[in-house]
């Protein structure tokens, strides 16, 4: 294997980065600048208004600390009293629409722009989220020229959803500042926090007004998550006063809040709806007897419009225009009837809010396999989103979708993203589909796995952005600026491999909460059962993971087929992330700097998702092995399946002393928000002891 471990790297070192506002030398001083360009030098100054807005000011901050840090070119901001000339050569100006009468074309929207470049630079914000997301377009401008010169021209842009929510990847619920910037640059405009009570998450305090004023620095909004209780039923005497007590409260202490998030499983009510048991999941049954109902979390129940009625009241007394996001991610599996009679019955003065791919049956080969959450393996739409999308047109109710376009998913669960850009791509297209079949306008684009600038999220911004050039021509130009031109096919070669890889991926439940989510730290368990070490101050730690792996999803196949069949898949999509991580690998004899970090640690990420893979395999044939041994009528029979499991246990003994230098060197290659560290080196190393003691105290009988 090659040696792609350059440094070793502490736990949680990656957010050393994540802190950083700019990343350093990104300049190539090789780079000859072409003729007629504007060339950004030390002689140029940045000029705003002194009275402009603060986030003008801001921006301009943002891009002199850019060119010092990042292009070793050091400007001044200047601020003028009164009175912009536009035509000052040799400067960047930063301004508005109200200050610049020019022409916005295709920047004419909220947080749209116009980049104009001739003599001097004129960035004109159709507002002041707009004057922002210029300067991050010229900051982009000069990263991929490897040089602080703009290509002479006009441009204008503006972004096609709003809104598009992200969760953070620092931490449950933290954003620094730093990682606030990372979000709007990568063309977000909010964020989204879990609340369950006054300035109280699930996972401790937080000042959400202080959240709210300096997410709004950066241009960006906040959604409370709700995990607010919901005990009492709307048609109660007392439903009104409870829940403004309950919700009324959280908007009252914070009308800085866009708006809130209602998920069935989180805000499960009573229901009267005779069809569910009227109780929360985590209720017990109070017969002791299990009920073939689901709790109201997981049905259409036919009281949630009284419920979101009640909701909206409270909500809307304290914010006046709050957006209301109702998700029905929890009934995705439930006949489209009784989903769209829900749907008919809404309000329309809310957000319906749709997953995008989940719940589809997708044929791979002999056996048929459902989207669980979240997967892209199937780029969607599928058949649960278009038939609520079709209803929400139909009725008028404004539509959005949890798509994970931050650039991860559920498939494999300790990981900062998932570098797949044509599949992503394929992804974007559907999306845009939906926009314009039915309206489309809202985004989810990441779970509590959280969000992790990459070149993913810059591809998922551009192809969202008016004015923008397609997906596959922003690929070819993020290629070129990471591994330089002559490398670039080379780049996208890895690139399609690794697209292709996770085209073979299968979305099963026993694999998203087993080996996927945690990699070569999952154990082999035999007899035994074993605890995987978690920290104390993890959320989940290992509560969203199952040790005890078996299948439960079958669909009709028969258990061996399917495994077999999913073996197959899985080693295709191994051997093509293998493949492409070597050929990134390859590209760093000619790198260095950022670049050689770069692609260093794509290519560790790569190899880590091949890793995963082969994990996975290695669980689903222990599984069979095991299984056969559990029937085994013969001592040969016994002894057969006895060295075939040791065979397995050894070859994933390998298979994660091989993942080991690759979480050394990532730091992020590992972790999750809710769990923590599952993946670093003490949990591999602990596994591979885990496996040992199974070999020489279980097995050891039998072989």
């Amino acid at each position: 294997m090659a040696n792609y471990e350059t440094s070793a790297e502490k736990n949680y070192d990656f957010r050393k980065k994540m802190l950083m506002f700019h990343e350093p030398g990104l300049k190539d001083v090789s780079v000859q600048t072409p003729p007629d360009v504007f060339s950004i030098t030390d002689a140029t100054d940045i000029i705003i208004e002194k009275n402009a807005a603060p986030m003008l000011h801001r921006a301009a901050e943002y891009l002199r600390n850019f060119l010092s840090v990042s292009m070793d070119t050091d400007v001044r901001v200047v601020r003028v009293e009164t009175g912009l000339d536009l035509n000052k050569p040799g400067v960047v100006i930063i301004t508005t629409a109200g200050r610049n009468p020019a022409d916005m074309a295709d920047g004419a929207a909220p947080r749209g722009f116009r980049l104009n470049c001739g003599n001097n630079v004129v960035i004109t914000g159709f507002d002041n989220a707009g004057a922002l997301q210029g300067v991050f377009r010229l900051t982009d401008v000069c990263a991929i020229n490897r040089a602080p010169y703009i290509q002479k021209g006009t441009e204008a842009r503006s972004p096609m959803f709003a809104p598009r929510m992200v969760h953070s990847g620092y931490g449950l619920d933290d954003f620094p500042d730093a990682h606030l910037a990372a979000i709007a640059k990568s063309g977000m405009d909010s964020i989204l926090v879990f609340v369950k009570g006054v300035d109280e998450t699930p996972f401790g305090y937080l000042d959400f007004n202080n959240l709210c004023r300096r997410a709004a620095e950066w241009s960006l909004s906040v959604y409370a998550y709700s995990y607010l209780k919901s005990s009492v039923h709307p048609d109660d005497p007392a439903a009104e006063a409870y829940y403004d007590n309950v919700y009324g409260s959280v908007f009252k202490a914070c009308p800085l809040f866009k708006g809130v998030v209602l998920v069935g499983e989180s805000v499960e009510f009573p229901s009267r709806d005779e069809r569910t048991t009227g109780r929360s999941y985590k209720d017990p049954s109070p017969d002791g007897l299990p009920d073939h109902r689901p709790s109201p979390g997981w049905w259409p129940c036919r009281d949630y419009p009284a419920w979101l009625g009640v909701i909206k009241k409270t909500v809307r007394k304290y914010v006046s225009d709050a957006d209301i996001v109702f998700w029905t991610y929890n009934w995705g599996y439930v006949n489209e009837k009784e989903r769209v009679e829900l749907i008919d019955s809404l309000p329309t003065d809310i957000s319906l809010h749709v997953t995008f791919e989940m719940f589809e049956k997708i044929q791979k080969g002999l056996i048929t396999s459902r989207c669980v959450d979240y997967t892209l393996m199937f780029t969607g739409p599928g058949n649960y989103f278009v038939s609520e999308a079709e209803a929400a047109k139909r009725r008028g109710i404004r539509l959005y979708s949890m798509t994970n376009t931050g650039g991860l998913t559920w498939d494999i669960g300790v990981i900062p993203y998932e570098p797949t850009p044509y599949q992503w791509m394929k992804r974007y297209d559907a999306i845009l589909d939906m926009s314009d079949k039915y309206g489309l306008c809202g985004l989810m684009e990441n779970h509590h796995y959280g969000f992790y600038p990459s070149f993913i999220s810059e591809l998922t911004r551009e192809t969202f952005t008016k004015g923008a050039p397609d997906a596959g021509e922003t690929l070819r130009l993020i290629a070129k600026r990471d591994f330089g031109t002559e490398n670039a096919d080379k780049a996208l070669t890895a690139y399609a491999l690794f697209s292709e890889g996770i085209a073979h991926y299968i979305s099963t439940n026993e694999d998203q909460y087993g080996p996927f989510r945690i990699g070569p730290a999952y154990p082999l368990i035999f007899g035994r059962g074993a605890k995987i070490p978690e920290a104390p101050y993890a959320s989940n730690g290992s509560g969203i993971l199952n040790t005890d792996y078996r299948v439960y999803e079958n669909y009709g196949a028969p258990p061996f087929l399917r495994l077999k069949t999913e073996i197959g898949y899985l080693t295709t999509m191994r051997d093509k992330f293998l493949s492409g991580a070597d050929i990134v690998y390859k590209l760093t004899e000619n790198l260095n700097g950022a670049y050689l970090e770069r692609a260093l640690k794509l290519a560790g990420l790569a190899r880590y998702i091949g890793l995963c893979a082969q994990t996975t395999i290695h669980v689903k044939e222990w599984y069979m092995a095991k299984s056969r041994l559990a029937v085994a009528e013969t001592p040969e029979e016994v002894k057969t399946a006895a060295v075939q499991m040791r065979e397995i246990a050894n070859a994933e003994i390998r298979n994660a002393e091989e993942a080991l230098p690759l979480v050394a060197a990532d730091s992020r290659i590992g972790w999750e928000p809710t769990m923590e560290y599952m993946c670093d080196t003490a949990h591999i190393n602990w596994k591979i002891k885990q496996v040992r003691r199974v070999l020489d105290h279980e097995l050891s009988a039998l072989v």
